[in-house]
């Protein structure tokens, strides 16, 4: 039995040695050990809520983008559209300006042909009066060179101016 005592006696110091070491361990190196175990759980806990908040301000974010783009759209196709209407006006107008132009110069043109024409005519109209004039005077020299013919030229005026 002689066994048995020292090895009590050296589980009764290793069981001391061991509630010493569990109390100072408990005293002065747990607590610290669960303090920074407990702060790193609480650091990833924040990192995640911190990416969760990110993810969610990317998809914000992200929607915000597509209504910006929609709306950039939107304004293109209004601008692009206004655009068109008033190239499509400015157009119409000048055509109407050319052709309202051209109506005036095709007016012009007709009364300067026109004033022409006249001229012309007037000109034509001079020379056949000169013409006949001249004829005319031919005729009667002709006529008037001979009495016998100057009697007669008369006697048929004087018939014309009776009858008329």
């Amino acid at each position: 039995m002689d066994l048995l005592v020292p090895e009590i006696g050296l589980l009764v110091w290793n069981s001391i040695a061991f509630l010493l070491l569990l109390f100072l361990l408990g005293k002065f190196a747990w607590k610290p050990i669960m303090k920074a175990i407990h702060e790193r759980e609480q650091s990833i806990d924040d990192a995640l809520n911190k990416a969760e908040l990110a993810k969610q301000e990317m998809a914000r974010l992200t929607s915000q983008n597509q209504d910006l783009m929609q709306q950039a759209r939107a304004e293109r196709d209004e601008i692009l559209k206004e655009a068109k209407t008033l190239k499509d006006s400015i157009l119409n107008e000048a055509k109407k300006q050319a052709q309202v132009e051209g109506a005036k110069l095709i007016e012009k043109a007709k009364i300067e042909i026109e004033n022409q024409k006249k001229v012309a005519l007037a000109e034509v109209k001079g020379q056949v009066s000169t013409l006949s004039l001249e004829i005319a005077e031919r005729v009667l020299r002709t006529q008037l060179d001979d009495k016998t013919k100057q009697e007669a030229l008369v006697a048929n005026l004087l018939k014309d101016v009776e009858l008329n």
